[in-house]
């Protein structure tokens, strides 16, 4: 028989637990953006309306918390490449990901600071988003050579670096938006009927 400790730990979270553990990631998103690594912790569970308690029991921890943030936008990222391709043809899934990759950049940029701050450094973080996140850019670059909209010569990491680049170099809302205008440039050079 399984000890009851354990299949608490199985069961899945009710519905408002799992409410409440979203309202304080997209609490503490903010929060980080906007106040860096010193963002309270204490506002953040009043940001999510809830309290403090709460967030500790999800996040106990402040590294627990920042961690979480991180991986639930590199999630959303490389959740978001299967589900274009289920619904969009290939070059608009490929346009309408690589639009998202940008929001994605900006708010790693926005939440550096936090981050860094992160006792054991973020190497390990990003290096497992990171291998996702090509994996996804190379699906989304194989479907649509496969249906010849784009040239067979297309390196999808190149179009990452491209627009990491753009987005580094203009940092905040210009080169986020300079950024998003990159990938319609890009797509249209990675046009196989140019």
């Amino acid at each position: 028989m399984a000890d009851p400790v354990e299949q608490a730990a199985l069961r899945k979270p009710r519905a408002d637990a799992e409410r409440n553990r979203l309202r304080l990631l997209e609490a503490a998103k903010a929060a980080f953006a906007a106040k860096g690594a010193g963002a309270s912790l204490d506002e953040i569970a009043r940001s999510a309306g809830v309290g403090a308690g709460t967030l500790y029991r999800h996040f106990p921890t402040r590294d627990a918390l920042i961690e979480a943030v991180y991986r639930k936008e590199s999630a959303q990222l490389i959740g978001s490449a299967a589900h274009l391709s289920e619904t969009r043809a290939p070059l608009a899934a490929l346009r309408d990901w690589l639009v998202l990759f940008v929001d994605y950049l900006a708010t790693k940029r926005d939440m550096a600071e936090a981050l860094n701050s992160l006792v054991g450094g973020v190497s390990d973080l990003q290096s497992a988003s990171s291998i996702q996140v090509k994996q996804a850019i190379s699906d989304l670059v194989g479907r649509a050579v496969r249906t010849g909209d784009i040239r067979q010569d297309v390196e999808p990491l190149d179009l990452l670096r491209a627009l990491a680049g753009v987005a580094t170099i203009g940092a905040g809302p210009d080169g986020e938006m300079a950024a998003k205008r990159m990938v319609d440039i890009l797509i249209a050079g990675l046009r196989a009927d140019r």
